[in-house]
């Protein structure tokens, strides 16, 4: 079923949207809260969590793009989840060290960039920063960072040693900080 189709069942309130969505785009989701959670319970109570988040936002909201709509937010219902369990302590998995990694960028670290515009703003140079990279550096920046996977998924994926991802991250992670730095998002 294609995506416009799906939004019409969500806007005529048809429960088979969740159906469809669950069959449609569950994968995605699920690995999504897998690379973050690392706990089966807890990613499937998660994929549950973004149907039903679909299901009240969907309408009024418009999504141009269904998949990474949802995308997005099996992603923030997944790293607020993974953020409650660990306030204590700083668990395992791949999760923490994605924060740590971007800890070192102070948009990412702190709340120094405040409402929804500057977000947007942001959002943007850092899409224009990525626009500028080349693919394979692009990809590996995007899959680590929004889909939390590991630097030895992706080596093996790229055909790459693990040093040499992680010294192309840490290269790339620098780039963006001068970048942003020259625009004025980062103080460091």
């Amino acid at each position: 079923m294609e995506d416009n189709e799906i939004l019409r069942l969500f806007n005529e309130r048809d429960e088979e949207a969740l159906r469809v969505v669950a069959e449609k785009f569950g994968r995605l989701c699920g690995s999504i809260a897998r690379n973050i959670l690392h706990n089966s319970e807890d990613v499937e109570e998660c994929l549950n969590d973004t149907y039903l988040k679909a299901w009240e936002s969907i309408p009024p909201a418009k999504p141009r793009v269904l998949s990474a709509y949802l995308a997005k937010i099996a992603k923030n219902i997944s790293l607020n989840r993974y953020k409650s369990d660990h306030r204590e302590k700083r668990g395992g998995g791949e999760t923490a060290f994605v924060f740590d990694e971007l800890s070192e960028l102070e948009p990412f670290a702190s709340d120094s960039v405040e409402g929804t515009a500057e977000r947007r703003e942001l959002l943007a140079e850092i899409n224009r920063f990525l626009g500028r990279l080349p693919e394979v550096r692009r990809v590996i920046f995007v899959r680590r960072y929004w889909y939390c996977e590991s630097v030895s998924e992706l080596a093996r994926f790229f055909g790459m040693t693990e040093n040499n991802v992680s010294a192309t991250l840490s290269r790339t992670r620098a780039e963006l900080k001068n970048y942003l730095k020259k625009r004025g998002y980062y103080n460091g």
